[in-house]
């Protein structure tokens, strides 16, 4: 999709700070963590979220998590990390583009809303 932020970030039209990439998957920081490690999982496919997931582009999605067991081992990550997407406007979607967001880095509260 032209109009979509990651797809531009995929192409290279938009720089980011690359942590992992191949034909498939693409990994880089985001642009305002969360946490003191906060990175992106995005498949190269477009996929506008969750709710898009069907038994033709499932893989991906399991790709995503293999690349997120990859980075946060070589990370060492191991006392923990939080994965999150996030499914449609209510839930906090911001880009139609399916995306995991990989926090860690700190102990991690029960629930990552401001305020509680």
């Amino acid at each position: 999709m032209s109009d979509c932020l990651f797809c531009k970030i995929i192409s290279g039209e938009i720089p980011s700070t690359k942590r992992y990439e191949d034909e498939d998957v693409i990994a880089f920081n985001d642009l305002y963590p969360q946490a003191p490690v906060h990175f992106l999982v995005v498949p190269k496919q477009h996929i506008a979220g969750a709710a898009d997931i069907t038994s033709e582009n499932s893989a991906i999605v399991g790709k995503c998590f293999e690349v997120i067991a990859k980075i946060t081992t070589q990370e060492q990550l191991a006392s923990g990390f939080r994965v999150i997407t996030n499914c449609g406007a209510d839930a906090g979607q911001t880009i139609d583009h399916l995306h995991f967001h990989v926090l860690a880095g700190k102990k991690l509260g029960p629930m990552l809303c401001p305020g509680k």
